[in-house]
């Protein structure tokens, strides 16, 4: 038998939100999520207000859960969070069906996603000195 050993980690101040019930696919999704992952939380939700994307305001109200989530469960700094990963996966999907000619039923696919952001709090590092 292998004993496990406990490794010393440091630990991360992360929190997380999730997002169960997009009605969209992933395909639409993950190019808006990997536009905002690295960015303070204040940047990214700028950016997402300002997006030509229906979907942004949900992920927009995903991350605002996160926030407050930092904020009041664990008494992070908001001015200090990060989000650190962004993903989306699938869910259900509807199957609709059109009539065409000669009897014939096309598909409709209405797929259904779900979100999770993973915010962090990064320390401000403190300059030393000057810069020139």
């Amino acid at each position: 038998m292998n004993k496990t050993k406990k490794k010393n980690r440091k630990k991360v101040n992360t929190v997380k939100s999730v997002n169960n019930s997009i009605r969209t696919s992933v395909r639409k999704l993950n190019p808006i999520l990997k536009s905002i992952v690295g960015k303070k939380v204040d940047v990214a939700i700028k950016d997402l207000q300002f997006s030509a994307k229906r979907i942004s305001k949900d992920i927009r109200k995903t991350i605002s859960s996160a926030v407050a989530n930092a904020e009041n469960n664990f008494q992070y700094d908001i001015d200090n969070l990060v989000v650190k990963e962004a993903y989306c996966g699938k869910k259900i999907v509807m199957k609709r069906f059109r009539p065409r000619a000669k009897g014939r039923a096309a598909p409709i696919l209405k797929p259904w996603s779900t979100v999770t952001i993973i915010l962090s709090e990064v320390k401000q590092l403190e300059s030393h000195g000057s810069k020139g």
